[in-house]
Formats: structure tokens, C-alpha cells, sequence
């Protein structure tokens, strides 16, 4: 199992992260209209990455995470920040109840695949959306298993796009779609080897 919690303090240093969170808030970018008018909520947040590259182009965002030390990284980078718009909470939506907000964005990048039932989740992201609102996932494409180098097992192996446009579809979303938005490259055992991150965007 990964321990975010313990990497919480490093993860800002590995300049792929950094890179991987620009490069998706910008095909976000070309997915969907963007507004500062528009409320957003960033599930599985970490540090906050991807919201530190949104935060000009939205409103208030909520970034919610279940690693308190993310969290608190993710605090001390919003107050040293001076930003106003972005608030973060603990949140665990395999296990907690449902936020009463509703958001017209809804957002996760690289969270997707440490959520056991990755199925439901979509689901409970569709009851977080107003009607008309957004979905965008980043995520690992389906994998041989080797992308997770660190002996980490409780995780899927990325996703098939079609099986998770149909899960998708299944919730309620139309308009989905996908796009490439990174790839990541690791040396396995003496070889760089590619792992593509899609990005999908759906409509409530």
C-alpha cells in the first residue's frame, strides 16, 4: 500500500509530477470551457498540483484527499500562496457520506486506480455534479502491472478506455471522451518503458 502520507513532504520535488499536472490542466483546457464562475471539487488532490495550474481559471475549488499529510503540505502551500479560492477538507468517498455541495466540476488526477471500486465512485461523482457539470479523470491506460515498481499491489492496472466509458455511460455521463494528456516513461529492469495518461471528460 502506498503511504501518502509519508511521501506528502516529497512529492512537490519530482519535476514529472509537476510537469504531469500542468500538461493536464492543459488538455482540461481543451475539454471543457472553463469559468471563474464555476465551482469545482479535485478528488484525490495530493499537494494540490493539478488545482495550483486551474486556480486562475476557476472559482472557489475544493480539493478533498483521504492523506492528512497531504493535506496539511497541501495548507501550507495555499496560505504561503496568499490564494483565496481554494479550501481543502478529508474526504474518503468510499467510506464517507456524501457532501451535501454540489459542483459543476469534478475533477481527479492519478486517483482513479488506488480506488477499490473504481466502478462506484463514478457514480457518486455523477450525484456530486449540478446538472450540465463535468467529469475529467487522468489516469494510467490499462498496464501489464509494472508501473507500480514500489511493490504496491491494492491498486488497478490503469483502465481500459472503453470499460470506463462504459461505467460512464452506465452512471448517467454522456459526451464522453478521451484524449492522451501524458506519458509517463520508468526504466523497468534496464528499459525505459512508456505509461500513457488519458484524460476523459463526460457530461451530467
Amino acid at each position: 500500500m502506498t503511504n501518502f502520507d509519508e511521501e506528502a513532504k516529497g512529492w512537490d520535488t519530482d519535476p514529472m509530477k509537476v510537469e504531469r499536472a500542468r500538461l493536464v490542466a492543459e488538455a482540461i483546457r481543451k475539454a471543457i470551457p472553463l469559468s471563474t464562475n464555476m465551482n469545482a471539487l479535485e478528488y484525490g488532490c495530493g499537494t494540490g498540483l493539478l488545482s495550483f495550474a486551474l486556480q486562475a481559471d476557476l472559482g472557489l475549488i475544493t480539493l478533498a484527499d483521504t492523506s492528512q499529510g497531504m493535506l496539511d503540505v497541501l495548507s501550507e502551500k495555499i496560505n504561503a500562496a496568499g490564494v483565496t479560492n481554494m479550501h481543502p477538507i478529508k474526504l474518503d468517498l468510499e467510506t464517507d457520506p456524501l457532501p451535501n455541495k454540489r459542483y459543476q466540476l469534478t475533477y481527479s488526477l492519478m486517483t482513479l486506480h488506488h480506488i477499490h471500486d473504481a466502478k462506484n465512485i463514478i457514480h457518486k461523482f455523477y450525484a456530486l455534479l449540478e446538472p450540465n457539470g463535468y467529469l475529467l479523470v487522468a489516469d494510467l491506460d490499462k498496464e501489464d502491472g509494472s508501473f507500480h515498481t514500489d511493490g504496491t499491489t491494492d491498486v488497478h492496472k490503469g483502465f481500459e478506455r472503453s470499460e470506463l466509458q462504459k461505467w460512464a455511460e452506465d452512471a448517467g455521463f454522456g459526451n464522453v471522451a478521451f484524449s492522451t494528456a501524458f506519458e509517463i516513461r520508468k526504466n523497468i529492469d534496464g528499459n525505459e518503458k512508456a505509461f500513457p495518461v488519458f484524460l476523459m471528460s463526460a457530461k451530467k
